[in-house]
């Protein structure tokens, strides 16, 4: 069935959407080539393989909200003939944004090369370099759009539109930097601390042809720092602390909790994740609490699956839900070096 949405509304929507935050992730370290480009090779094996799905206010829109990731990273050593292990990280990452409302669809692919250099030849502080480049499509469906003039007083919306779209797609070069910090502490302890600048570009987002500064896409601006907390003297128990923080134009973002890692099995290689946070936002409008969230994860033998929901608190008081679930597969291969340390949910 044609939704009937007036040229106003439609623009007012395709507006909020192109200068409005990027789209993000709960599992924020699920994604972790999209979170930072310096985590591209920071993988405890030889090879990363991960997927995320995001559905978002499922029991408010007939169709949801929906967002995948879907990335593939390597890493290599650098200079094998050295204590030195430094490495060098490739990777490969494809991500779809759907908005079902007016049928608007982003989608991006982007490759990421990053360096992680051994600050000592004890190899237990790492500090890595990470660039990324892609291409970004948007483009809107018109075909379910129906305007006033459409109307033809009897029958329905039968009449072609004098509207004056503009093309329903368009493309544009991205560029994302990324730096990462890596310390291993004690037996089992690891510290991680990243800083990230996306769209250092400032590319143009707009289906009509202009330069103005406005259509501009915000430059975003995020840093994520994590560690791994043991509670045992066997690492049967860790606290894993998360924080991530992102600015985008009128746009912040907070995601701040911990989850806790259960060790299965007689020698540990499988686990149980449980966890908690809160993500509170500022926009145009004010700044609060948004979400609480609740996760719940597994690993087994180099195959990690988790899953999230979030609770959106402020559409909750309005007597909405416009609540958000996540899950995550990741597959790491040849799983079998913690030279180099990278969260995990």
């Amino acid at each position: 069935m044609k939704r009937i949405l007036p040229i106003c509304g439609f623009l007012i929507v395709a507006a909020a959407a192109l200068h409005a935050q990027d789209k993000h992730f709960t599992q924020f370290y699920a994604a972790p080539l999209y979170l930072n480009p310096a985590l591209t090779g920071a993988i405890e094996g030889q090879y990363r393989v991960g997927a995320l799905y995001r559905d978002q206010w499922r029991k408010t829109l007939d169709e949801p909200i929906q967002t995948y990731n879907v990335s593939a990273d390597l890493r290599f050593r650098a200079r094998k003939k050295t204590v030195y292990q430094d490495a060098v990280g490739i990777g490969l990452q494809f991500t779809h944004d759907k908005v079902s409302v007016v049928d608007f669809n982003t989608t991006q692919i982007a490759m990421s090369g990053a360096y992680h250099k051994s600050l000592g030849t004890s190899n237990r502080h790492f500090l890595s370099l990470g660039l990324q480049a892609g291409l970004t499509q948007r483009n809107v469906n018109y075909a379910p759009l129906n305007f006033h003039d459409e109307f033809d007083g009897v029958a329905g919306y039968n009449l072609p539109t004098g509207e004056d779209l503009p093309p329903n797609n368009f493309s544009f070069l991205d560029l994302n930097t990324g730096l990462n910090y890596t310390a291993r502490f004690g037996r089992y302890g690891a510290f991680f601390g990243g800083l990230g600048v996306h769209h250092s570009t400032q590319p143009v987002v707009s289906f009509y042809e202009t330069t103005a500064e406005g259509d501009r896409l915000y430059r975003k601006y995020s840093a994520q720092f994590s560690a791994t907390l043991p509670m045992s003297r066997d690492n049967r128990v860790s606290l894993l602390p998360r924080l991530l923080w992102a600015s985008q134009g009128p746009h912040m973002e907070v995601n701040a909790g911990t989850n806790i890692r259960f060790a299965m099995g007689e020698f540990g290689g499988s686990a149980l994740h449980l966890g908690s946070w809160v993500r509170t936002v500022r926009n145009d409008t004010n700044t609060g609490l948004d979400a609480v969230v609740a996760l719940a994860g597994i690993e087994i033998n180099g195959v990690l699956i988790g899953l999230s929901y979030d609770i959106n608190t402020t559409a909750l008081s309005q007597g909405q839900q416009q609540n958000a679930f996540e899950i995550s597969v990741t597959y790491l291969g040849n799983y079998e070096s913690e030279e180099i340390l990278c969260p995990k949910f």
